[in-house]
């Protein structure tokens, strides 16, 4: 098991319910509308960050974290890995309570940033999946 992919910390950032998506697309062809999609249709809600979208799958998106109204509970990042250290500082600031990189991003730099702020971390695995996987164990969103 790599760093950041503790089965624990899976399982309990899976059952919070406000996931905002960094780098969510409007194109049903992005990995990150799929993965958004399947997730708003388990039950959680879905909070786009894109500054080049106006809105995603049925919701207001926002251009940065830090415009979010209203507490988030993941922040889950479909970026480049080098836009990952300003994406943990903004959910730190936000008050986060845990950063997730999807499949293929890795930032040593991001993911200290967001443990350092006691934030719940995990790197290089899909939510989606993730949450096939741990279904039957899952609290379900909004049921804390």
């Amino acid at each position: 098991m790599s760093a950041y992919q503790d089965p624990a910390v899976v399982k309990r950032v899976l059952s919070r319910p406000r996931i905002a998506v960094v780098g969510l697309s409007s194109n049903p062809g992005r990995p990150s509308h799929e993965v958004a999609a399947y997730l708003q249709q388990q039950g959680y809600q879905i909070i786009p960050v894109n500054p080049r979208e106006t809105e995603v799958l049925g919701e207001k998106a926002y251009p940065s974290l830090l415009e979010v109204p209203g507490p988030v509970d993941l922040v889950d990042v479909f970026r480049e890995s080098s836009a990952v250290p300003e994406v943990a500082r903004q959910a730190v600031e936000i008050g986060a309570s845990a950063l997730w990189l999807q499949l293929g991003v890795i930032s040593a730099e991001g993911c200290a940033i967001a443990a350092a702020a006691g934030l719940d971390v995990v790197q290089d695995l899909c939510t989606k999946i993730e949450h096939a996987r741990y279904q039957p164990q899952l609290t379900a969103p909004g049921a804390r």
